[in-house]
């Protein structure tokens, strides 16, 4: 193991051998855990009643879990890349998955890639950048990790026709739907059961030695619901119910509006009929796609646990947080693609080494912070040299710089001490669209870059969420103020799921102005 020395700053999350002022300290090993659509369907802390998520509840009563933090787009390619460069979308030119940043915006350097520089070996296995050009088909191998990056040989099958259908005699369907025997399937495995073996084959090899960070991607519980039958029998259909609320917000303007394509180009969901773009699904497969969603939150949550117990946890940071969240029939939705709080919020739960945990006090943050703000906050965690805020004028440059800010002021409940001002508590989302009104082509929910003709910037403060839909040159990536398709106004004072519209009320126009004015300032 390394042996370095550390600035007092990392006191809390090292084991003293020493007098304070020349301690000498092991550096913790990190663990990312990443999960694929995960809303907070979490229990403990969460409050989430539906979840049974024995594991994730663990580390939420072991560790700090942050209540209020968003992702910068609900896609995953753009927010896993915004992420582990600590950029934004507009920053790294991506809301697709068809370009790489070091070659169309700037050559960045990423968390793991800074990890990797201050002496840490570094691996990637599962889903942690997307798979393809948006990371060069490498996952940004070699330069942010130490060696191949991982995926399960099982992944090729993910979105092949491998579901028995009951309703069709038993045939094999690319179904929404899709509850298996891994046995069964082809190469009688699943992606997320491969890597959870890979990840403990390589924290039982890596016991000793250089600190490593480790990131673990899991495909779950993305689409399709394939995942091992017994799942299903510990979410029963009956315990859904209907939302009070599945249909579009009153005064949802159509530039809004996500289609859920990629749910209706399922098997078991086209023969439902439901129309485009606004159908209603029929009320026992809402509740049968919440159950699958569930049943695969939790079969996920299983594997977390069999991951945890190669885990030394005296000296490892584990970090648990998702992509961007999914629609459950809120608004009407069955997706992401869009700005509302379900489908840019993401849970984030950071575990300390068990030295400290017995000194957390205060576990919940309520704060509004990032998902950007991941990168920072465990650089600093983890005792490296901190990296710099980018400049707002030009976020292109430096190379190593960062547009999120450390959390761990947050942590340490330390805010008399905190760089970050009060007005900073906002989190910014964006969102494309090719037209002002839903298409099957283009794709408005995945619009490719040159089809890209309005762009949907969001700011979500403690009460309010905002969002203005204008203008966007795909070719120049300007923004024109000047033309606006739509806008939205949610207080979550009086309607914390975002049911409301309120843009056009009179008594609150002061305060639209002020948010798109701070949203303008924030997006020129």
């Amino acid at each position: 193991m390394k042996i370095v020395k550390v600035p007092l700053l990392f006191l809390c999350t090292t084991i003293l051998v020493g007098v304070i002022e020349s301690q000498i300290i092991e550096r913790p090993n990190v663990l990312l855990i990443i999960l694929d659509d995960f809303r907070p369907a979490i229990k403990n802390g969460y409050g989430d009643e539906n979840a049974i998520t024995p594991n994730i509840d663990r580390l939420v009563q072991d560790g700090y879990y942050f209540t209020n933090v968003f992702a910068q787009q609900a896609l995953c390619a753009p927010s896993r890349n915004s992420m582990l460069t600590g950029r934004r979308p507009d920053t790294v030119r991506l809301y697709d998955f068809y370009s790489y940043w070091r070659q169309t915006a700037g050559n960045f350097t990423t968390l793991p890639q800074y990890f990797k520089q201050n002496g840490y070996h570094t691996h990637s296995v599962g889903k942690v950048f997307h798979p393809g050009t948006s990371s060069n088909f490498t996952d940004d191998y070699p330069l942010s990790w130490s060696e191949p990056t991982y995926h399960p040989s099982t992944d090729e099958f993910s979105n092949a026709p491998v579901c028995i259908d009951p309703e069709d005699g038993g045939r094999l369907k690319r179904n929404l739907l899709c509850p298996v025997s891994p046995e069964m399937q082809p190469l009688h495995s699943l992606p997320d059961i491969q890597s959870t073996e890979e990840a403990k084959r390589f924290l039982q090899a890596h016991r000793d030695g250089d600190p490593y960070f480790l990131a673990v991607g899991y495909r779950k519980p993305h689409i399709p619901f394939r995942i091992p039958f017994q799942y299903l029998d510990l979410h029963l259909k009956s315990k859904f119910t209907t939302l009070d609320l599945d249909y579009p917000p009153y005064g949802l303007p159509n530039v809004a509006w996500s289609s859920f394509l990629d749910v209706r180009d399922r098997d078991d969901f086209k023969r439902l009929n439901v129309s485009f773009p606004f159908g209603s699904v029929p009320e026992d497969f809402k509740l049968r796609i919440r159950q699958h969603y569930y049943a695969a939150v939790t079969y996920v949550d299983d594997l977390i646990g069999q991951l945890l117990k190669d885990v030394d946890r005296s000296k490892t940071i584990v970090a648990l947080t998702g992509d961007h969240g999914w629609a459950l029939g809120e608004h009407g939705q069955w997706a992401k693609y869009s700005n509302y709080d379900v489908a840019v919020r993401v849970p984030l739960i950071i575990n300390l080494p068990d030295a400290l945990s017995s000194s957390i006090d205060e576990r919940r943050i309520d704060k509004v912070v990032e998902l950007l703000d991941l990168f920072p906050t465990l650089v600093d965690l983890a005792g490296l040299p901190a990296v710099q805020r980018c400049n707002e004028q030009r976020p292109h440059k430096p190379q190593t710089c960062v547009e999120g800010k450390s959390l761990y002021s947050l942590l340490q409940r330390n805010l008399s001490t905190s760089n970050a001002e009060s007005d900073e508590w906002i989190a910014y989302s964006q969102y494309p669209r090719p037209g002002p009104y839903p298409t099957l082509v283009p794709n408005s929910d995945e619009p490719k870059l040159k089809y890209i003709k309005i762009m949907g910037y969001s700011m979500r403060t403690e009460r309010f969420r905002y969002t203005a839909w204008i203008k966007f040159d795909p070719l120049t990536f300007k923004r024109d103020w000047t033309t606006l398709y739509g806008e939205e106004l949610y207080d979550h004072a009086i309607d914390p799921k975002e049911n409301m519209n309120l843009i056009d009320r009179e008594p609150l126009s002061s305060i639209r102005h002020v948010l798109q004015a701070k949203l303008k300032e924030k997006f020129p």
